[in-house]
């Protein structure tokens, strides 16, 4: 974001920043008159992860500033620091508020995928899906290879050395984990989808819970433009496909970019969305292996929700991910481990 720095050390609530006039955006934070028509567009209606995103940076900088703080003042600073730190924690609580499942919200279960429309008046058939979770035995050996580490301000563009295959419950051996299943890494919908999702890392981070980018191919200037800029985590290389595999029920999921993409309104729709964000892409690489997203819990727990990318760019319902993910976290804190499947 932009104006995210100058934001952030406004210290105004969301709230606030939302109802700031055209005037107000211009003088505090220089914006432009482009960038203002979109802004206020965006917030008016409802998209507003960046604002949210901007909600968790700002815990994440409180924490950081109250860990200093505390290391190197008496217990009266550390007491103030603390004060401060609760404005941050609040600002993360109204985040994951807003993400709660609200009433009327029908939710579609351990297998999720946005429904398929009429193509072509009818004359072009959508792929079938699977409606089955796929086994616990479908992913705990997959073979992945670290590509990324999570970033961190000074760090190298890319690591040059190689890390070692791994096997994937390693992953998620002491930690559930999340696993973004990513088309291809230069396409405008599988970056705004890992942006949005991982701009809520700080919510991730406070019900435990590890996120990953999956990738299916490694074309190494797709990965550098791909990370830290619109994904700061972790990026794996699945070159087995095996995730993927076992998203589509056992076999890679497929569609040709005419009748999946040209003749679909529900992907084209998902495409002008991206488009809204002004985010860069390119058509390098494979891009008919459709995606999606794992939620699998610590141990041996299981896989607690999988959602298919039935549409190209068809994004997993953030209000469901954050709901598994916190009955997860309150299963930990209240029964410990519990075997899913």
């Amino acid at each position: 974001m932009q104006y995210a720095d100058k934001m952030e050390d406004c210290e105004k609530s969301l709230s606030e920043l939302i109802n700031l006039s055209t005037t107000d955006l211009s003088t505090q934070f220089e914006m432009k008159r482009g960038h203002i028509a979109r802004f206020v567009n965006r917030t008016s209606s409802g998209d507003s992860f960046k604002l949210r995103a901007l909600a968790a940076r700002r815990k994440n900088s409180m924490i950081h500033r109250y860990d200093s703080i505390s290391k190197s003042v008496g217990s009266n600073s550390m007491t103030r620091s603390h004060v401060r730190s609760n404005a941050g924690f609040d600002a993360l609580e109204q985040s994951m508020a807003d993400m709660k499942i609200k009433e009327g919200h029908v939710f579609k279960g351990i297998v999720a995928a946005e429904p398929a429309e009429p193509r072509a008046c009818g004359c072009v058939n959508p792929p079938p899906i699977s409606d089955q979770v796929a086994p616990y035995a479908a992913v705990e050996s997959i073979s992945v290879q670290r590509l990324t580490p999570e970033y961190k301000i000074g760090m190298e563009p890319l690591v040059k050395t190689k890390a070692p295959p791994l096997k994937a419950s390693e992953l998620w051996r002491d930690k559930p984990a999340v696993f973004l299943c990513l088309r291809r890494p230069g396409c405008i919908m599988c970056r705004a989808e890992a942006h949005q999702l991982y701009s809520r890392k700080a919510i991730f981070d406070a019900l435990g819970v590890q996120l990953f980018a999956v990738l299916h191919e490694q074309i190494e200037s797709e990965v550098k433009d791909f990370w830290p800029r619109y994904w700061g985590g972790v990026v794996l290389l699945d070159r087995g496909r095996e995730f993927f595999k076992a998203l589509g029920g056992g076999k890679l999921l497929k569609e040709k970019f005419v009748s999946g993409f040209l003749l679909n309104p529900r992907a084209l729709s998902n495409f002008k969305r991206a488009k809204a964000m002004d985010i860069e892409y390119n058509f390098k690489g494979e891009g008919e292996i459709k995606g999606g997203l794992f939620i699998v819990g610590m141990g041996k727990s299981g896989i607690a929700y999988q959602f298919i990318e039935r549409n190209f760019g068809d994004w997993a319902p953030m209000a469901e991910v954050i709901e598994i993910c916190t009955q997860m976290q309150n299963q930990r804190e209240g029964q410990g481990e519990r075997v899913l499947y």
